[in-house]
């Protein structure tokens, strides 16, 4: 029988964690692999990839917001491809539920990578019997950590394959290094922030927590990042007088150097899946503050023991735990030994390995 080919969905390549690990994985994967084909609105560059051949929509859509659009051009290609030849493994990185859906139909064989809680499914009836019943049609889901594992197991009684985030920190050691400007005022608490500033990022409760403790303590916030929710962000830190407290910086594609000289990283996501950015900040040694979400941090930090936690939205509690950290350096650096010496889990080649053997498994 013909080994079949294998066909990568990602509709919407943006500058997030989940494109990043999408980047690592295919590079992997085309060394192992002689015919792969990506489905996508991403241009790609020359020289990104050697033997994965790119398929875009006629329209070019790269720069079109909406995302859904993307997805339907995207998924119109798809269907094409599979229609006539059943010879496709589909490894889909977005659209997961619509990806199956079609695939099953079809009779093609489908592995789809979970990259978010599915916390918001859960909670309307008629989401969650949807997503349990197309997610169980698929060949495989993979997920990312073992809490996310457990989720799946637990509200869908679905079982999933977990593949830990494959983290190089010999690149992130390395790309730190490169100098960049100074972005913190010298004598200051340095804090930081990366990511998308979406809802689900809600960078808006660092703002909060800093808000009541700006009298007590000599700090700067740096947000890094770039979305809908900058002017929002923006009219706060107006609002309560933040402006010599808080910048906001635009997105950048190296933020290690930047991160490199703050003490403290902090993220206050609602949800997440495994979030790379509290992996990359152990790297570089740093205290990490987290908001509990599903599903990640928790895991990351080992329930506190290698930084700290508080509950979502919980902007009184932040605030404390910033507050502490000057008090307490040598447990700091203690948490901070344990989060980096527990990296190993995260080792990049068994992890890369890990996904391949499971693909190859369905070729």
């Amino acid at each position: 029988m013909k080994k079949k080919d294998l066909l990568l969905f990602i509709p919407s390549i943006e500058d997030g964690g989940v494109e990043k690990n999408f980047y690592i994985i295919a590079s992997y994967l085309e060394k192992k692999h002689k015919s792969i084909q990506l489905i996508t609105t991403k241009k790609i560059k020359k020289g990104v990839f050697k033997n994965i051949k790119t398929i875009n929509p006629l329209v070019n859509l790269e720069n079109f917001n909406d995302i859904k659009i993307k997805y339907l051009f995207c998924l119109f290609i798809l269907f094409k491809k599979i229609l006539f030849n059943k010879n496709y493994l589909v490894f889909a990185f977005q659209a997961n539920l619509y990806c199956v859906v079609l695939c099953k139909l079809l009779n093609v064989k489908v592995i789809t990578r979970s990259n978010s809680s599915p916390e918001g499914w859960s909670k309307n009836p008629v989401k969650f019997y949807l997503y349990k019943k197309i997610s169980s049609l698929a060949d495989t889901i993979i997920v990312n950590s073992v809490e996310f594992k457990k989720e799946f197991k637990k509200k869908f009684s679905i079982n999933t394959t977990c593949i830990l985030n494959p983290l190089n920190k010999e690149e992130i050691l390395k790309k730190s290094k490169i100098k960049v400007k100074k972005i913190f005022r010298k004598n200051k608490l340095k804090l930081i922030t990366v990511g998308r500033l979406v809802d689900q990022k809600n960078q808006i409760t660092i703002l909060r927590a800093l808000n009541k403790i700006k009298e007590q303590i000599d700090l700067e916030l740096i947000i890094i990042g770039k979305g809908n929710l900058k002017n929002i962000l923006l009219n706060y830190i107006n609002k309560n007088n933040l402006q010599n407290f808080v910048k906001i910086l635009k997105f950048k594609k190296n933020p290690y150097p930047y991160i490199k000289q703050s003490e403290i990283f902090i993220l206050s996501s609602k949800f997440e899946g495994l979030p790379n950015v509290l992996l990359e900040s152990q790297v570089l040694k740093k205290y990490i503050i987290s908001s509990n979400c599903p599903t990640g941090p928790t895991e990351i930090l080992l329930n506190g023991n290698s930084g700290d936690l508080f509950k979502i939205n919980d902007h009184n509690k932040l605030a404390n735990l910033i507050l502490k950290f000057k008090k307490n350096k040598l447990k700091n650096l203690r948490k901070i030994k344990i989060g980096y010496n527990n990296l190993n889990r995260y080792d990049f080649i068994k992890n890369l390995e890990k996904y391949n053997k499971t693909i190859s498994q369905y070729l």
